[in-house]
């Protein structure tokens, strides 16, 4: 998936089924069945289990327009966003989420970037505020970008 510049529903939901069936066979690489809260989040509800596959559906045919128009860290931030609020799997979403950025930055030329365990409460606030305005979640998607390309160059 690495070497396309392609971003198939078949791929995400096969990236969802390769990361979780140890967790959950059943439910890996399924669309949930049951609507979802995060509490923790605190954003505003996520789509119905119906509108959800539906919406995510419809997520892969306008990312090679979003490809082209913007530079590639708004992109993969931009998909980041717009998968964790199309929500379609039962759990896992935070983690595919960040899977597609990366495998975005990877497409794109750049290395991956890391977001730390202890830094993933941060991302709460501009997600929430990304619904209205994501120059927020943009601007922490891009430090964590630079910031690991910076860890990169020390360790290596």
């Amino acid at each position: 998936m690495a070497k396309n510049k392609d971003i198939s529903e078949k791929d995400i939901k096969e990236l969802h089924r390769l990361f979780y069936y140890r967790i959950d066979k059943d439910e890996a690489g399924q669309y949930r069945k049951v609507r979802v809260f995060i509490k923790r989040f605190k954003i505003p509800r996520f789509p119905s289990r119906k509108a959800s596959a539906v919406l995510c559906v419809n997520l892969s045919p306008v990312l090679p327009a979003q490809r082209k128009a913007l530079h590639p860290v708004e992109f993969c931030a931009k998909a980041h966003k717009d998968f964790v609020f199309i929500h379609p799997f039962i759990d896992g979403n935070g983690r595919l989420a960040r899977l597609l950025m990366n495998l975005i930055l990877l497409q794109e030329g750049y290395n991956i970037a890391v977001i730390s365990p202890v830094n993933r409460p941060t991302i709460s606030p501009p997600l929430k505020k990304a619904h209205t305005d994501d120059g927020d979640f943009i601007a922490l998607i891009a430090d964590s970008v630079k910031e690991t390309q910076k860890d990169y160059i020390r360790f290596f």
